[in-house]
């Protein structure tokens, strides 16, 4: 759907944006982070079509930004982080508006409206000028703005900014339930965001790509072992004693509870060892469940890696 080749964008003689490649499938949601600064919003203001590259090509379902912008625009619904709504409209007017100028088919408005209202829970506030909306109505309203066309690619940039705790949450239940329908690139410097909508995650540091690839991937590629915790009824200290005998164990560490963090080689899966272990000393195996890195943790990492190799 998306594909982003050798992409770099200059101002005044600095690049914010260097040797950028990347693609996106049709139907995925792909989660673009970086901290403030990293050039997430440049990245998608170009494949809208909004801001020129300085070098590089940008295709979005096989048509190049550069070359056939109007074709492009026709497939794309963006959300900006500063959505331009027009507060002195209602609900209604506004999307009516915004199907004109978007040039939704006139056979196809009645329903589409009725969808899109349905889908982003503003049956409500219908009729309501948007200037009297909360914000995270208002929010709603731009998410709308962004599907009334019905775009095969949504870009949504900072989708929960200034939102507060339940306004998120319904955010990102809107965003989830769009998986499959719409591809989407999602760009934020919230690390919960990615974790709770995206199928995939682009790391962008200092206008580079760190790194590309699904949570578990970028886990696997970062840490050089698994960890698991095993929680038991009773004997905790035999226990360990004789997971540590197990070939391939890296370390066991009791904890102060009853559990047991055990650490082995990440091309390994020694979970149906550890837990006979633990079935046939009698000592009551309550839970055995992997400890994964957090987003955090990756994002930490790759960026300070980031900064060492500029610094260098």
């Amino acid at each position: 759907m998306v594909e982003v080749q050798d992409l770099g964008k200059e101002f005044h003689g600095r690049w914010v944006l260097r040797d950028v490649n990347f693609t996106v499938k049709e139907g995925e949601i792909l989660g673009f982070l970086g901290p403030n600064g990293a050039g997430k919003t440049t990245t998608m203001r170009i494949i809208t079509g909004y801001l020129p590259p300085s070098v590089g090509k940008v295709k979005v379902a096989g048509y190049d930004v550069a070359e056939n912008p109007l074709e492009v625009k026709r497939r794309i619904g963006y959300l900006p982080e500063n959505p331009p709504l027009y507060r002195e409209l209602t609900v209604k007017e506004y999307l009516k508006f915004v199907m004109e100028i978007k040039d939704v088919p006139r056979n196809k408005r009645k329903e589409r409206l009725s969808e899109v209202v349905e889908y982003c829970g503003l049956k409500n506030v219908y009729g309501r000028l948007i200037g009297n909306l909360s914000r995270g109505y208002r929010q709603r309203v731009a998410l709308a703005q962004a599907l009334i066309s019905d775009p095969d690619l949504l870009i949504l940039d900072e989708p929960t900014s200034g939102l507060d705790a339940v306004q998120i949450v319904e955010i990102r239940s809107l965003i989830k339930s769009l998986r499959g329908k719409h591809t989407v690139i999602l760009s934020t410097h919230i690390l919960p965001e990615v974790t709770a909508t995206c199928d995939r995650v682009i790391i962008i540091s200092n206008g580079r790509i760190a790194a590309e690839d699904t949570l578990e991937g970028l886990e696997a590629k970062l840490r050089p072992s698994k960890k698991v915790e095993v929680r038991v009824a009773r004997y905790k200290d035999k226990v360990s004693e004789e997971l540590s005998k197990l070939p391939s164990v890296l370390s066991v560490t009791p904890s102060k509870d009853d559990t047991i963090l055990v650490e082995y080689p990440q091309s390994l899966d020694l979970r149906e060892d550890i837990a006979r272990v633990v079935v046939n000393l009698g000592a009551g195996l309550l839970e055995l469940k992997p400890v994964s890195m957090t987003l955090e943790e990756v994002f930490l990492q790759l960026v300070t890696e980031e900064e060492a190799g500029k610094d260098g």
